[in-house]
């Protein structure tokens, strides 16, 4: 008898919560509600929407709407979108996470009190929306650092001032940290502000735990979600069968027979529901 459990602290981030609430709150009114890119890096989280009604756009759709409703989803937009949605007629139905929001005028107030003397720099995933809406707080000029390597597109001559996406490590952030510091030729020239989301940062050490109490798990998120991506490879790290998956159907033969506990986790992209699917598939192969 194969023991199944789903753990409890998996799932939608607040954000992404406080996201799907709005829309569905929306759709229940009848009216067309459009959502600028993907409410959620979980395809089939985002097909359920569509099919109640929300309409998934790209920036070039958006520009050329009118007198519409259009949702912001969690990740934020830069100022260039209210101001194209002011010039249409567009409702803005801003979903946009609080932790995100803050982020944003901190980055706005420090470029505009700083100005162009000082290098605004945002660990973060290039050309991530979240990231994207960022670097619109700078009209563009902060530089974005993936990785230690990227480091040298800066100049340690200069005053830095370091933010992160709030959905990064903290491991990774410190790493870029240390690197900064043992560059930068004047340590009064460094400050760096840790803007990283706890609910998702907590993840990991709660996930590892999760990962090591179970003979195999199968972890639950969709292909294009970052969050997924890294909680995978933590979860891996601690228990070797650990299985990538995005879809129940994915799961087609049975477990080998050692295997007495499994335990079904996910990114913070990815729903409830998905993962009681999982685990009631589970239980229909191996029982």
């Amino acid at each position: 008898m194969v023991k199944v459990e789903i753990d409890n602290r998996s799932g939608f981030c607040f954000g992404v919560v406080n996201a799907i609430e709005k829309a569905e709150q929306e759709l229940t009114q009848d009216q067309v509600l459009y959502c600028l890119g993907d409410i959620v890096h979980n395809s089939l989280e985002v097909n359920r929407l569509n099919d109640a009604g929300l309409k998934t756009i790209d920036h070039s759709r958006f520009a050329r709407l009118k007198n519409c409703k259009v949702l912001l989803r969690a990740h934020g937009e830069p100022p260039q979108t209210y101001e194209i949605a002011k010039l249409n007629g567009i409702e803005i139905i801003d979903a946009t996470c609080p932790v995100v929001l803050r982020l944003q005028k901190k980055i706005k107030a420090c470029y505009e009190q700083q100005g162009e003397q000082t290098q605004i720099v945002i660990y973060g995933k290039i050309g991530h929306a979240e990231v994207n809406g960022l670097v619109g707080q700078t009209e563009g000029k902060a530089i974005v650092i993936e990785h230690p390597g990227d480091l040298e597109h800066l100049d340690f001559t200069r005053r830095i001032i370091l933010f992160s996406q709030t959905t990064k490590p903290l491991d990774g952030f410190q790493q870029i940290i240390s690197a900064i510091q043992e560059r930068i030729c004047n340590k009064e020239l460094f400050e760096y502000h840790d803007t990283i989301c706890r609910q998702v940062a907590n993840r990991l050490p709660q996930l590892k735990q999760f990962a090591l109490q179970h003979d195999w798990i199968y972890f639950v998120a969709g292909k294009k979600s970052s969050n997924g991506r890294l909680l995978f490879e933590a979860c891996k790290k601690e228990n070797v069968n650990t299985c990538f998956i995005s879809d129940v159907e994915e799961i087609t033969e049975p477990l080998p027979s050692f295997v007495r506990t499994v335990g079904v986790c996910g990114a913070t992209s990815t729903p409830k529901w998905l993962m009681e699917k999982v685990a009631a598939r589970i239980q229909q192969i191996n029982n």
